[in-house]
């Protein structure tokens, strides 16, 4: 079983995690992060298979991948 795990404070919520994760398991989250963004955060994680395509995109590298 996969699982990701989003730094929320390295997050600037560029979104493009969000059209990389080929299943739409991440969304923004409607809390604000300490720079004032909205981060990532991931849905239905159990539906993850650990693609990492989502953390391949980040230009922050918020995103690590475990599988």
């Amino acid at each position: 079983m996969a699982k990701i795990v989003i730094d929320e404070e390295r997050c600037k919520g560029c979104e493009l995690c969000l059209a990389a994760c080929p299943k739409h398991l991440i969304i923004m989250a409607e809390h604000f992060n300490e720079k004032g963004y909205h981060p990532a955060q991931q849905i239905n994680s159990e539906e993850c298979n650990g693609c990492a395509f989502c953390a391949l995109t980040c230009p922050d590298v918020a995103i690590e991948v475990f599988k």
